[in-house]
């Protein structure tokens, strides 16, 4: 089946085209792109007041974990069951704010991996899922409860082609203590440089990628100097650390949403104290890092951690707003939730721009984000692949042909 879209404004990944256009798509690719194409189609929509983008991506989340405020002790007592159902009705909600693609960086029992191949055999609807399954930590390293922990070289090795075996799309690993577990520091390096190089050459072997949590500067450069495709979080950016991103080409995932949401509503809403005060703490420096980084050239791509307290799937629209308030340009925030993006996860040859012969990934939204970022909000329609998975009752009428 082939669906038109005419009369509609269009943002292709790179840059937002002056004029209205027409975009023909059949059922796993675009066709066509242009105001005079003469393409027939079985559906047509009329793109009058809605713009057009590529698919959303959202490079972090944690799709088996909701957002409740103490995440960490809810994975704790989860059975492999829980995880997978939670995964299962975030990853709807993900495609229900347009995001496409998700880069789930770290769950219990591997269920992303799993969740991933049930989406691919079409037992459940879903985004398009960059699983990493459970992350390699050092022993009691953040994130322990949901993870391998691996101490020493060949440990790491083992840990890493454990997981390449089971079917992960990359390796996500943590170079510093983080947030949300108790009794370790966000400053303080965990997995070193040597156990995060060995990872990074058994992911490039399989020909896969690697993400490292990282949030003080001294793992930060560990991880860069280590070869690892994306730094998670960056909190605390120095300018050495900035300029080794710019030479290695590491891209930066800030994830802005995490602190933002802990300390917006804080101890008040049973969040863990020793997450809302290391949110409070950390939060100013990330914000900088952030607006240095992005200043500088680093390329950057959109993650929301979502899964961390408050932090819920389906609120993508924030962490692009947020990126923005700090300094971002908005067709720089749309870039990084959809062609850089593409690039991190190493998958622009698919998906992440509108061009003809990629896969239909698109959206369709009310107004006019680029003028107002929030309009991202108005989500209409989304296209997985050119078959729609989620239409809303606005403006938009499509007509059988």
């Amino acid at each position: 089946m082939k669906t038109k879209i005419t009369n509609v404004r269009l943002f292709d990944g790179n840059k937002v085209y002056p004029e209205k256009t027409t975009i023909i798509f059949d059922e796993n690719r675009i066709l066509s792109i242009g105001k005079g194409t003469t393409i027939d189609a079985d559906v047509e929509i009329d793109g009058e007041g809605l713009t057009c983008l590529p698919g959303l991506m959202d490079c972090h989340v944690h799709l088996s974990m909701d957002g409740d405020a103490d995440p960490f002790r809810d994975i704790s007592t989860d059975t492999e069951a829980d995880g997978s159902f939670r995964a299962i009705r975030n990853a709807q909600l993900q495609l229900g704010s347009g995001v496409v693609t998700v880069r789930n960086v770290g769950a219990k029992y591997n269920v992303d991996i799993a969740l991933r191949k049930a989406i691919e055999k079409g037992l459940v609807e879903g985004p398009r899922i960059m699983a990493s399954g459970e992350p390699i930590v050092m022993t009691g390293g953040h994130g322990h409860t949901m993870a391998i922990e691996a101490d020493g070289v060949d440990e790491v090795r083992k840990a890493a082609r454990t997981q390449l075996k089971k079917g992960a799309d990359l390796l996500k690993l943590m170079a510093t203590g983080g947030v949300m577990t108790p009794g370790v520091d966000p400053n303080s390096p965990q997995l070193g440089e040597e156990e995060l190089r060995t990872a990074v050459v058994e992911a490039t072997h399989a020909g896969k990628t690697t993400a490292a949590h990282a949030q003080g500067v001294a793992g930060i450069k560990n991880a860069i100097r280590a070869g690892i495709t994306t730094v998670e979080h960056g909190i605390y950016l120095d300018d050495e650390a900035i300029a080794m991103m710019l030479e290695h080409g590491t891209f930066l995932v800030p994830t802005l949403a995490a602190p933002h949401f802990i300390v917006k509503y804080g101890l008040q809403a049973g969040i863990p104290e020793h997450a809302v005060r290391k949110s409070e703490e950390v939060k100013k420096y990330h914000q900088n890092s952030f607006y240095k980084a992005y200043k500088a050239g680093v390329k950057i791509a959109a993650g929301t951690d979502a899964g961390t307290p408050f932090n819920r799937h389906g609120d993508f629209p924030t962490e692009l707003e947020l990126m923005v308030e700090y300094g971002m340009e908005v067709i720089d925030a749309f870039r990084a939730a959809t062609s850089v993006a593409a690039q991190a996860m190493k998958i622009e040859g698919k998906t992440g721009s509108l061009s003809e012969g990629k896969m239909a990934d698109l959206i369709l939204v009310e107004g006019n984000p680029f003028e107002k970022v929030s309009d991202i909000r108005n989500v209409v329609q989304v296209f997985k692949e050119g078959k729609c998975l989620v239409s809303k009752p606005k403006k938009l009428l499509a007509t059988s042909l």
